[in-house]
């Protein structure tokens, strides 16, 4: 027996559809199922690793396509891999109560191993563990957001800690070389984004071991490769401040 599936209809299945309503329209997009907020947190780039199909549609289940006036009314464009990453990065994720619930206590347990990883004591200068993290979490009532990144809500959660807890991100050790041209007026440039300077030690160039902000390296980074035209280097020793022995592989 013959089935007739009209050309504007696609089936699919085991399929994860991200809906987004645009222009007084509703969009959808048919997904991998765990593939989105792999794609939301960056783990995966590849958009062909997390589409079934390059196609817009209306209602996925029905395997309804969206019209390309629709499409270019709503969205500006007519170019679906666009329009899906739009979909894919705003739209919110259809699951089920259970898929739902399971998933963010995966995004909870995710962001607090993040904030572990990034945070120290600053008093004892060593880290925090995970379940401790998870239960100061508990304790301020954060609630997890399905469609942000864990990183984006680990740095949230940072800053709501630090309001009911000594805790601050890790620092970066980094070893400095600048050029003995520059050294003089590049350090006086670079004083504001150091937390503190361990060592100086200048020869024919000015060697600095340094601790930063991790959020400060691309500014960092920038300034010497510009101030000394590729001459200075920067080398990262540490991506945590703790106690010798405490370092994990």
């Amino acid at each position: 027996m013959s089935i007739f599936t009209p050309t504007n209809q696609i089936r699919l299945t085991n399929v994860a559809v991200v809906r987004m309503k645009k222009g007084g329209k509703r969009f959808e997009i048919a997904c991998y199922k765990n593939k989105v907020m792999s794609w939301r947190s960056g783990a995966e780039k590849d958009l062909d690793e997390v589409l079934q199909t390059h196609s817009v549609f209306v209602n996925v289940s029905k395997g309804q396509v969206a019209k390309k006036d629709d499409l270019t009314n709503a969205f500006g464009t007519d170019d679906l891999t666009e329009i899906c990453k739009q979909i894919l990065t705003k739209g919110e994720l259809q699951v089920s109560d259970k898929e739902r619930q399971s998933q963010l206590e995966t995004m909870f347990r995710d962001i607090a191993t993040t904030v572990a990883e990034k945070c120290v004591n600053p008093e004892t200068k060593r880290p925090y563990t995970v379940n401790l993290i998870e239960r100061a979490m508990k304790d301020i009532h954060y609630s997890v957001k399905a469609n942000k990144s864990t990183k984006q809500q680990a740095l949230e959660v940072i800053r709501q800690l630090k309001e009911t807890m000594e805790i601050q991100r890790a620092h970066m050790r980094l070893r400095l070389m600048l050029p003995a041209k520059e050294a003089k007026r590049l350090k006086e440039k670079l004083k504001p984004l150091l937390q503190v300077v361990e060592s100086e030690d200048f020869d024919e160039n000015l060697e600095m071991v340094c601790l930063v902000d991790p959020g400060c390296f691309r500014e960092i980074d920038e300034l010497i490769r510009c101030e000394t035209k590729g001459r200075g280097s920067l080398e990262v020793l540490s991506l945590r401040d703790v106690e010798e022995g405490d370092e994990k592989l």
